[in-house]
């Protein structure tokens, strides 16, 4: 095998080995803690619902046209 031939070898094989081990070293540290949620007030949750239905309604009164009876 020519010199340059096992160089390259040997460069494929420890850039193989290196991700390895990185993959291996990601399995073991513990995941990152998530940070603590807020609670969710009710009244809040009810408001943003609300907004959302009439934008809704208002992009049907203005697709279709807004016509009283």
């Amino acid at each position: 095998m020519p010199l340059k031939d096992k160089k390259k070898l040997t460069a494929a094989m420890s850039a193989v080995l290196y991700h390895i081990r990185s993959e291996q070293e990601a399995l073991l540290t513990p995941p990152p803690e998530l940070p603590e949620r807020l609670p969710v007030s009710i009244w809040a949750a009810n408001s943003r619902q609300t907004m959302m239905q009439n934008r809704s309604l208002m992009q049907l009164k203005g697709f279709h046209g807004f016509k009283t009876r």
